[in-house]
């Protein structure tokens, strides 16, 4: 599972001592015969935007819309480095080019990491040419590890469509509340598809998933999500391939929040009954990003209280009367009170790993749905260090 699943695609990765745990921590994903391909990108919408993005988007304007690799390094995000920052981004896929053969402006780049630091180009610069060498049709994995900070687990999805594949790769932890995340992804297909609809498609994909996932209300100045098609399998039906492309990044989104650094809750909450799409997404991020709300789910509670009042102070259409609360499917609130629940199931689904939770307004047909996680000490514990 992962891009290397895609015929036609291959990964490397390489230890160059970015990270001082001396993990690997750069990895290239490559179209196997190093020529460009159809590519396509959504990026954070954050204004202290990273260099590899500000590149990346240059890149796929200057190219039409085609890549022939990615290079991604992790431990240093590249961000807020000015000038030198943006000149070592351009380093990163000249020499990448120069190892595969293709012109720079078909790389694209992705760093991860600590925001503020210079890229140590020296280690970079030999990493490039280790990365370029361990290039193999099942590197993968190896790449999905190659780019994890903070992660304690890869990221991977392969998916099989009617007569095409889509793998994946991508990391995050932290810094989680779209548009998008501290997050990175790189997708591979061998479906036919031109860069206009792809980019379409990949959007509607990230908004549906990447989009839909908030850990601490924090968003990223790296976040980058890439899609290389081949085209080696053929035409597709557009609906069909964006179907597969939401499955597969909805896939790597979960599997980021159930990694979230100190995570011990995934919560799949869900509103509906809101007066409109727009309020039932600003009801379900309030509620969400709440720390007292996350707090209970740390502490297995199931009290709809908290919930009830953000989303009451959500600016949003909201009648205490008609609106019903339910964890695992037990109402615990409804027509103004509290409920009478099976209190062994309720303290069994609490105790999970997932929570579900569902809120109806009873205000009209909008609906939304998010995926989150809780608040633990672990968290703080980890977002204390700044070295």
């Amino acid at each position: 599972m992962s891009v290397t699943a895609v015929p036609g695609f291959t990964a490397g990765h390489a230890t160059c001592g970015i990270k001082t745990s001396g993990a690997t921590d750069l990895a290239l994903v490559a179209h196997a015969d190093h020529t460009p391909v159809t590519a396509m990108g959504v990026f954070t919408s954050n204004k202290m935007t990273a260099a590899p993005v500000l590149l990346c988007k240059e890149s796929l304007a200057a190219t039409g819309g085609q890549a022939a690799a990615v290079i991604l390094n992790s431990g240093n995000a590249n961000a807020a480095t000015g000038q030198q920052g943006l000149n070592d981004a351009r380093t990163m896929a000249a020499l990448t080019a120069q190892e595969l053969g293709c012109q720079p402006q078909e790389v694209l780049v992705c760093s991860t990491g600590w925001i503020g630091f210079t890229l140590p180009m020296d280690k970079i610069s030999t990493g490039i040419p280790q990365a370029a060498a361990n290039l193999t049709t099942d590197g993968g994995p190896a790449a999905a590890e190659a780019i994890m900070t903070t992660d304690t687990v890869p990221k991977t999805v392969t998916i099989n469509g009617q007569g095409f594949t889509i793998g994946g790769i991508a990391k995050g932890a932290a810094m989680l509340e779209p548009n998008m995340a501290t997050m990175l992804a790189v997708l591979t297909t061998d479906a036919q598809i031109d860069a206009a609809t792809g980019t379409k498609l990949l959007q509607q994909a990230v908004g549906t998933s990447f989009n839909c996932l908030t850990v601490d209300g924090a968003e990223s100045t790296n976040d980058t999500v890439l899609l290389l098609a081949s085209g080696t399998a053929g035409p597709t039906d557009p609906q069909e391939f964006g179907d597969a492309l939401t499955e597969a990044c909805a896939s790597l989104a979960t599997q980021m929040a159930d990694d979230a650094e100190g995570s011990t809750k995934t919560v799949f909450l869900t509103v509906t009954g809101a007066a409109n799409d727009t309020e039932a997404a600003k009801g379900a991020r309030d509620t969400a990003n709440c720390q007292l709300v996350k707090c209970s789910w740390y502490g297995q509670d199931p009290y709809w209280g908290r919930i009830a009042a953000e989303m009451g102070a959500a600016g949003i259409a909201f009648d205490s009367e008609t609106t019903t609360i339910s964890y695992g499917g037990q109402v615990v609130y409804a027509d103004g009170q509290a409920q009478p629940v099976d209190e062994t199931a309720l303290t069994a689904h609490m105790a999970g790993r997932r929570l579900d939770l569902e809120v109806d307004l009873g205000q009209g047909t909008g609906t939304a749905r998010i995926v989150t996680t809780d608040l633990s000490h672990a968290y703080i514990d980890e977002n204390m260090r700044t070295s």
